[in-house]
């Protein structure tokens, strides 16, 4: 079954930086880039775009508003909250780990700074939540 990630970042560089990681890394599945909670929350409820996305990876320092804000809304509401989210940010910042954690967060990953670190972990990302995880295969057995 195809799955797909859902980026939401709003820094167009920052998107086709990790597409160009997740390509390199060998994913062939779709990812859907959008900017911001509102362009999100209007994709997630476009049933047209085909099915929902089996992840959510979600930059914290959004422009106009903040990640963790975002991630509340998701997580509250019952259309959206099965949906793994994790944190995809620049920020090591201990006080943020926490803050998503507790905002119902189900990882939370430091953008590296290098290109071939970012490669290697949205290998990582994509292999665990897409292929590895039990929730994303509610409906069969793991």
């Amino acid at each position: 079954m195809p799955s797909s990630i859902l980026l939401i970042d709003d820094s167009p560089g920052e998107c086709e930086l990790f597409r160009q990681a997740l390509t390199q890394a060998g994913f062939r599945d779709r990812l859907d880039m959008v900017d911001g909670s509102l362009a999100a929350m209007t994709h997630l409820g476009d049933h047209s775009n085909g099915a929902e996305p089996a992840l959510i990876l979600l930059d914290l320092k959004l422009r106009g508003e903040r990640g963790i804000d975002v991630l509340k809304r998701l997580k509250q509401d019952s259309r959206y909250a099965h949906i793994p989210v994790v944190i995809l940010t620049s920020s090591d910042d201990n006080m943020d780990v926490q803050a998503c954690y507790q905002a119902g967060a189900n990882g939370y990953v430091v953008k590296p700074g290098q290109f071939n670190d970012l490669v290697a972990q949205a290998l990582h990302i994509w292999k665990f939540w897409l292929e590895h995880n039990c929730i994303r295969r509610l409906v069969s057995s793991c």
